[in-house]
This record gives C-alpha cells, structure tokens and sequence, in this order.
C-alpha cells in the first residue's frame, strides 16, 4: 500500500536544514521547538531512516537527509505553485510597457510569453518608438515602464545591461567595404549621429544611403547589402548579421539598456514584468519552455505569485 510523506513535516525538514538548526526554524515556522522536533521524528520514523546527525554541536545532514531534501524542495514547490493557482484572485488591467523599436525583437517577445502565462488576464499594452519619445510619454504618465537606451541615466532609472553597440549588414554582404561608407539609419536614432562622429573621427568616408523614419526601410536596405547599420549587440533582426570588419570600420562604444518606473511599482502584476525585464536583459530567462516560474524562485515574481492569495483583483482604468 503506498505511503505518503507529511509535507507539513517536509516543510520543517527543509527550513531545519537551511537554518541549520531546529530553534532557528522554529522562529522561521512560527511554531514551537518542540513541535518542530515531534515533526522531524515522525518524519524519520515514516522513513525508518535518520535525516539529521545530531552529534555534532550544529545540526547537519546524513546521506539519507541529503537525498530527501532534493525531493523536498520539489514537492514543497509544487504544492505551493498549485495553491497559489487554484486559490488566487487573478490580476486584471492593462500596462503599458515602452521599448524602442531597434531593441524590441532581442528579448522583449519571450518576455512578454512568460508574462502572459503568469497573468493571463493583464494585458500589456507595448509602445515602441525611439527613446526621447518614450522618455517623453513616460514623463507624461502616457507609460508605466520604459526600457530606453542612453549614454547615461536619469532619475529614477536602474541599468538593466551595458551592451556595446556594434556594425550589421547584409549575411555575407560587403557593402561595409565600400567608401564612401553607405548608412542607413532612422532619421532620430540616437546612435546616427554618434556613428557618424566615429568614422569622422577615424577618417572614413561615409555616404546616408537611407535616412527614414520607418525601421523596415532601414531593415530591408541593410538586408539588400545597400548600406550597413549599427546596433547594440545581439539586438540585430534575423536578417542582417554583426559584421567581421576586423578593424577595417572603428569599434563603437557600449550603452546602456535603462528601466524607468520599476520603482514605483503598484501591485504584484507589475513587480513581475519589471522582474522579468530585469531578467531578460541580464540573460538570466530560459530560452527554452515557457512553463510557469517556480514560486518558490527567488527575486520580485515569486514574492509576486505569493501575494497574489492575499491581494485584491488589479483593475486598471485603462482595462480593456
């Protein structure tokens, strides 16, 4: 006949090993010593193995103790994660998220993924245009996040990434070996005119090719081998490529990739995209499997996730 293990006793177990004490688990339960240790014995006995070596001053695992906390913790993380779903009032409302356009494809898409499927029921509204314009609405209250990309930062921002911008072109192409130079940019991209003082500054002829106000123009005449482009790295869209000039173009600058509005967050629903923001850009959210973050997952969305249970619905004014 199977067995079932206490998870309450489970959930003793694992805060006795990471407190590395019973009396210090105790606090961190809000429980009783005593309780504490009635649960790890009918835990042990339920096993009919030893989980603790008590004969050293601090308490440590036995090999048995080592091999079940592993399964532990997964199941303790299971149980929360499905109480949290079947329990949870979900968040509803809109965001309105802000990135420009020449960074939106890096990472921005399997953000928004992972977002969707922690709240189904937020939409995100995504803005994308260049960064003053961004930085405009934003002052404006018009967005409740921005990514920009800047030199520097202003108030109330938190550096996401420093990613130094680099040449694309065409796949193959050669159109960065000829002079002078064909450019295509956006007409208020912020790195045109820092492209430009670079080859100045180096000597290099250079010619617009294509000076527009659509980034598919740019795109298509880059992918044309017309003209070259620069952005940051591993920002480029599918269809150019960063280019091996190997010192033939000059090396450009890095920049920063900024968060504004993360600090004035106003529910859980928003700490999470923030923290997934904060996630993407570091290079830190699997590339593969879109399945749920754990709730026991350290940083803001677990702590958002949790305190779903205990808040009221978000219902935004802009809500759709």
């Amino acid at each position: 006949m199977p067995r079932n293990l206490d998870l309450t006793a489970l959930r003793s177990f694992v805060t006795v090993a990471d407190c590395a004490g019973v009396t210090r688990a105790a606090v961190q339960l809000n429980i009783t010593q005593s309780a504490v240790s009635m649960q790890l014995k009918r835990l042990e006995e339920s096993l009919d193995q030893k989980l603790l070596d008590r004969s050293q001053r601090q308490i440590a695992l036995t090999p048995a103790g080592e091999q079940l906390l592993s399964y532990a913790r997964r199941m303790l993380t299971l149980n929360d994660e499905a109480i949290t779903r079947l329990t949870a009032e979900e968040f509803e409302g809109q965001i309105v998220l802000g990135v420009p356009h020449d960074i939106v494809l890096g990472y921005i898409p399997r953000m928004l993924q992972r977002f969707a499927a922690e709240f189904p029921r937020v939409r995100v509204h995504l803005v994308s245009s260049f960064t003053r314009s961004l930085k405009e609405d934003f002052a404006k209250g018009e967005c409740d996040m921005i990514v920009t990309t800047e030199d520097g930062m202003d108030e109330g921002g938190e550096t996401l990434r420093e990613v130094p911008l680099v040449w694309v072109g065409a796949p193959g192409g050669c159109a960065w070996r000829r002079r002078p130079l064909p450019l295509a940019f956006e007409e208020k991209c912020f790195f045109k005119p820092i492209v430009q003082r670079a080859l100045d500054e180096a000597g290099l002829p250079w010619t617009m090719q294509v000076s527009s106000n659509s980034s598919r123009t740019v795109e298509a005449t880059v992918n044309a081998d017309l003209a070259v482009h620069a952005m940051l790295e591993g920002m480029h869209p599918p269809t150019t490529e960063p280019i091996c000039h190997g010192g033939a173009l000059p090396e450009l600058r890095s920049f920063r990739i900024n968060l504004y509005g993360a600090s004035n967050l106003k529910n859980p629903a928003q700490e999470a995209l923030a923290e997934l923001l904060r996630r993407s850009y570091a290079g830190r959210l699997p590339s593969t499997g879109m399945g749920s973050v754990p709730v026991g997952d350290s940083g803001v969305i677990g702590e958002a996730l949790s305190a779903v249970v205990q808040q009221q619905p978000y219902r935004s004014s802009a809500a759709s």
